[in-house]
């Protein structure tokens, strides 16, 4: 088994679909994301070339560590994109917790929580054939009947896993209810790899309070991050002397924009990531709307200008 990288901080920025392209996980990186991880991205579009998934594996100069989150129910195609994204990452983790129904019908992402045997061959092959730390994320189960976190986790950890992340919620849950700490603090407690805590992290104090309560070694920010980067910034402040400030959502924002130039990032990107930047604002709701109606960034641009002046 590799070890697990040894991380400089607690908060770790989560994989989100449409939400983790390279100049989030920069931003989020100069904030202070202990470690940032891509988009989930299709394993076997990695195995033919397909553009759009290889732009999502494009990574920048300060991600380091940084990992890559692969999906997929071909083996095969599995080890060969792994093998592909070796050289590029530190970590290759594999998505075993996406409810998705266009992911769970191919069977992956969190379908694989029905089949642990499977689970093992990836993790165990997967180990064999690259040189880099293997890690999953799982669901507690696929629904309150069938709860398997901790099993999947021990499987994982014999298999060759160096780390495991745990969402508190079931596949049938979805995004739904409330994350359930209290398997994950279990999961904790029934395996020695570093285990990673997910679910209703929205504030620092939430972080705290999550990390005292459940002994994990570390935390995934999910959509605490959508609209806040700088949450990494203010957790670490928080954990090192109780107190934290705030800054700027459109300042933030000017500053994803910056990276997203740099990294060129498409503008429909951009957009919806100026969307969420915008949420809890005053007048926010009226901004969103005119954000949607921009066809170019200098509109963009225009239009963030104006509002700050307001």
């Amino acid at each position: 088994m590799k070890s697990f990288p040894k991380l400089q901080g607690k908060a770790i920025l989560s994989p989100m679909e449409g939400v983790t392209d390279v100049a989030f996980r920069e931003l989020c990186r100069r904030y202070g994301a202990a470690l940032t991880y891509t988009e989930f991205v299709n394993s076997t579009a990695i195995v033919r070339k397909s553009k759009k998934s290889l732009d999502k594996i494009k990574t920048s100069k300060i991600e380091k560590p940084v990992a890559v989150q692969l999906f997929g129910n071909s083996i095969k195609n599995i080890i060969e994109a792994a093998k592909f994204c070796e050289t590029k990452f530190d970590i290759i983790d594999i998505n075993c917790g996406c409810p998705a129904w266009k992911v769970i019908q191919t069977g992956a992402g969190s379908a694989m929580l029905n089949n642990p045997e499977k689970i093992k061959e990836i993790i165990s092959q997967l180990s064999d054939s690259v040189k880099i730390p293997i890690t999953l994320k799982i669901r507690k189960g696929m629904n309150e009947e069938n709860i398997n976190a901790v099993e999947i986790a021990k499987i994982a950890e014999k298999s060759g896993a160096s780390a495991i992340a745990v969402h508190g919620r079931t596949q049938k849950q979805g995004y739904s209810g409330k994350a359930d700490w209290e398997i994950i603090k279990k999961v904790k407690q029934a395996v020695k790899i570093p285990v990673i805590g997910n679910g209703d992290v929205f504030t620092p104090e939430d972080f705290k309070k999550r990390l005292d309560e459940s002994g994990v070694d570390y935390i995934l920010i999910a959509r605490g991050a959508l609209g806040n980067p700088y949450i990494f910034k203010q957790i670490n402040d928080y954990l090192l002397t109780g107190r934290y400030d705030s800054k700027d959502k459109i300042g933030q924002l000017n500053e994803y924009i910056e990276l997203a130039l740099k990294h060129k990032i498409l503008f429909r990107q951009i957009k919806t990531h100026a969307v969420s930047f915008t949420k809890g604002l005053q007048g926010g709701s009226e901004l969103r709307k005119e954000i949607n109606l921009t066809k170019s960034l200098d509109e963009l641009k225009v239009l963030l200008t104006s509002f700050r002046k307001i």
